[in-house]
């Protein structure tokens, strides 16, 4: 799969997330329990178009699996356990929170990621940008200083990605806190939005993202697990 994407997207440099240039960005996590949670993500559905972010799920938060990854990769404070199912293609903006987020593949997926340092004067410029492929199965810690937003399908069918993040993380900010920093655009959420995505901007976010809104092209084969809305 790595090998295709790459032939298909050319213009940049689509790397395994298992290479050692992922280590600016996070770390794979190779005791992740995948496969408890498997089962529960494939009753998710992959909507026609767009994406479906949900930030908790009550079937996945059940009360001895959510206490088992706090212990594990939160050091016990609260965390949240979501999903983002979908057919995004484009870079569309770049997100950070204050505190890790961990993306499971439930389907093979590509990550385009940036670095915090690498924002000047609220603006991140695309020719820092890098991908990653993120094979099925796989765990990943995205650090809190790595810029990202929703993973980009690899076929035609779309992707489910399972999402982990500090309790309350991309809900909706207090009236008192909307407007204080440019970039904080839901809780615990800071956005830079790139002028083609008309969500974003429509709802105030902050364009600072330069140049192409990178596009990922996909093989046109169909995924064999999950469903579709």
């Amino acid at each position: 799969m790595l090998k295709q994407l790459q032939d298909l997207n050319q213009s940049m440099n689509v790397e395994d997330v298992r290479s050692k240039s992922f280590i600016r960005y996070g770390k794979v996590l190779e005791d992740f329990p995948f496969q408890r949670f498997e089962e529960r993500m494939a009753r998710t559905l992959i909507p026609e178009v767009g994406n479906e972010y949900v930030p908790g799920s009550a079937e996945l938060e059940e009360p001895e699996l959510k206490a088992l990854l706090e212990r594990r990769y939160y050091g016990e404070m609260s965390c949240q356990i979501g999903y983002c199912n979908g057919n995004n293609s484009n870079l569309g903006g770049l997100e950070y929170h204050k505190g890790s987020e961990i993306n499971v593949a439930m389907t093979d997926m590509v990550l385009l990621l940036g670095h915090l340092n690498e924002v000047e004067d609220n603006s991140f410029d695309t020719g820092f940008l890098k991908a990653f492929y993120i094979p099925k199965g796989t765990a990943v810690e995205i650090y809190q200083t790595t810029l990202h937003l929703a993973p980009c399908k690899v076929t035609a069918d779309g992707f489910k990605c399972m999402v982990i993040l500090p309790e309350g993380t991309n809900t909706p900010l207090e009236e008192e806190q909307a407007g204080e920093d440019p970039l904080l655009y839901m809780k615990n959420k800071w956005l830079l939005a790139h002028e083609e995505h008309d969500r974003f901007v429509s709802n105030g976010a902050h364009v600072g993202i330069k140049g192409p809104n990178v596009f990922v092209q996909f093989l046109e084969n169909e995924f064999t697990q999950g469903g579709r809305t």
